[in-house]
């Protein structure tokens, strides 16, 4: 092109130029629209599958998302490399579609048993496009700096309407600040929430004295230590308690960008504890969110708030440190619902053997119901890592949904969902529900949503070094439905801490907006509720953290109802 123009300088009058140049910018910019054109009819023409008869439909190539998760080496080495492998759902552009965000594993000179890989694995971000279907959008986003990534939780920490993200890494950790435009800036230096050269596991968005701004608790795990090398070598590699434990962190956010640690002064201790799972609910409803810490092989704890002036771990006398054996068990994940409709919050715990579900008796007391319930027998055959309530159906009741996975090798598993019967027993009914449940993979992390915006929860599930699986509900929304988007004016934006109560049909559901879901993952921030075939919602209460009472009355379902704080 430049050796023509030089040409046309030489034997053309000026006056000639430039209709030439405008005639070359023009037969550009055609040649960028039929580029253009032809992506978008590329776009337009992915099909997604049709519906198969399965109630749960494993769509992800389909979908766009080609994501396979890495530990930055073929084999599997080290206790690290077995924990990472988070999906976080999130609306980072506000479009109304929920988007994903996936952590990933990558290459560490003397970490990493292999030679350097030609492309170094690193975390991506998927942009729901509205119809079905996934854009991965990480290169323009720009919130992928090289880091060895295990979990991000999903916070608008400085209350600007755009949610922001909280990598937890092995190495110091990463807050990337939304800029509302589909980027993000790395701003942790000036946050001050790097952390030190820990391994953390999971983190937790929660606005813990109802200041009105987020503050964050992160779990951390182990000093691992690559040159301890003494171990059986049948079991694979060291476990846990061959390093010593690192304490978790609390910050307080100062609303101005920056963020003070005070875990100490904040009264907790951490001496033994090696993180997997945290979770934040207000399981006593006194109105300030109490903090559950999911430990590998030690007790668990339960930092219960004290009116925002400090915590006091009541693991022990609340019945949530221990299982129902009197163990101390490898507890991976933490979740919160109301499974038996009784007004209060329970609490699932998934572990390596039978799992627990602590059904909250009140006065700060629980017990632990997975025998019973008839959950510990048939979880009692695998390894589970994220544990999320879910109400698959929409038939008004809390399910359950758990990936599983074994420790120390690249060994499959089945994943599970159990029905909740509503007897206060549940019924493992995987296979009854879609062909995907009969397959083996390394499950670890897991995000539920409504991804399409149907009225049905859909699921995505992060495998250890392979493809992840993303599972479309087809029939869910058989039964009525209502989703609920909080906005928060006093309280943080997010409405984090927010108690809801439905009636509806004659039936009372309660629920609370909570961060991070699972093990290192977060669900959809918008609240779903199942309707079964109840056809009006006599009301709505929201209890926000500000202490604000909002009523809302006479909805109709099967809508995307969003909510203002007055």
């Amino acid at each position: 092109m430049k050796r023509m123009l030089n040409y046309y300088r030489n034997v053309i009058e000026y006056r000639f130029i430039v209709p030439v140049l405008i005639i070359l910018v023009l037969l550009s910019a055609c040649q960028h629209n039929s580029k253009k054109a032809s992506k978008d009819k590329n776009q337009s023409e992915i099909k997604l599958p049709a519906a198969d008869g399965d109630y749960f439909q494993e769509i992800g190539l389909a979908a766009g998302l080609d994501f396979i998760h890495s530990v930055g080496e073929e084999h599997l080495n080290n206790i690290i490399e077995s924990s990472g492998g988070g999906a976080s759902f999130l609306d980072f552009d506000q479009d109304g579609y929920i988007d994903l965000y996936l952590s990933n594993g990558t290459w560490i000179e003397g970490f990493s048993g292999s030679e350097k890989p030609e492309v170094m694995p690193e975390n991506h971000l998927y942009r729901n496009n509205g119809d079905g279907t996934f854009e991965d959008v990480t290169k323009r986003a720009g919130a992928n700096d090289p880091a060895y990534s295990m979990g991000a939780a999903i916070g608008d920490f400085n209350n600007d309407g755009y949610p922001d993200i909280y990598v937890c890494n092995y190495g110091a950790n990463i807050l990337y600040k939304n800029n509302g435009n589909g980027t993000f800036t790395n701003v942790t230096k000036r946050a001050k929430v790097a952390g030190g050269n820990e391994c953390s596991i999971g983190a937790v968005w929660l606005d813990y004295d109802n200041d009105g701004f987020l503050d964050l608790y992160v779990g951390n795990y182990l000093g691992y230590d690559p040159n301890y090398k003494y171990f059986y070598a049948p079991d694979g590699f060291p476990g846990p308690m061959a390093y010593d434990a690192q304490s978790d962190i609390l910050y307080h956010n100062n609303g101005d960008g920056s963020f003070e640690e005070v875990t100490q002064s904040m009264g907790i201790v951490d001496t033994d504890g090696r993180a997997m799972g945290v979770g934040t609910a207000d399981y006593d409803d006194d109105g300030f969110m109490d903090i559950y810490v999911a430990n590998d092989h030690t007790l668990n704890y339960l930092w219960h708030n004290d009116e925002g002036k400090k915590f006091t771990d009541r693991g022990t006398m609340s019945g949530t440190a221990f299982s129902q054996a009197g163990e101390a068990t490898v507890s991976m994940s933490v979740d919160f619902a109301d499974y038996n409709s009784d007004g209060l919050l329970d609490i699932f715990l998934s572990d390596d053997t039978y799992c627990s579900l602590y059904e909250n008796l009140g006065n700060g007391i629980f017990s632990d119901r997975s025998y019973p319930a008839g959950i510990a027998t048939a979880a009692g055959q695998f390894v589970g890592w994220t544990s999320s309530f879910i109400d698959y159906d929409n038939d008004s009741d809390m399910d359950l949904f758990k990936t599983n996975g074994a420790l120390k090798h690249l060994y499959g598993q089945e994943d599970q969902l159990f029905e909740n019967m509503g007897d206060g027993k549940f019924k493992e009914v995987s296979n009854d529900l879609s062909k995907y449940f009969q397959e083996e993979y390394v499950g670890r992390g897991a995000c539920l949503g409504d991804y399409d915006n149907d009225g049905d929860m859909d699921i995505y599930i992060a495998n250890l070094n392979s493809r992840g699986m993303f599972l479309r509900n087809n029939k869910g929304n058989q039964n009525n439905w209502l989703i609920i988007n909080l906005i928060g004016t006093s309280s943080n934006r997010d409405g984090i801490g927010s108690r809801i109560k439905i009636s509806s049909g004659g039936k009372t559901q309660i629920a609370q907006k909570k961060s991070m879901t699972g093990y290192l993952s977060q669900n959809d921030p918008r609240l779903h509720f199942g309707l079964a075939k109840n056809s009006a919602i006599e009301k709505i209460e929201i209890k926000w953290p500000s202490g604000k009472i909002q009523v809302l009355e006479n909805v109709s379902p099967n809508q995307i109802l969003t909510v203002k704080e007055p």
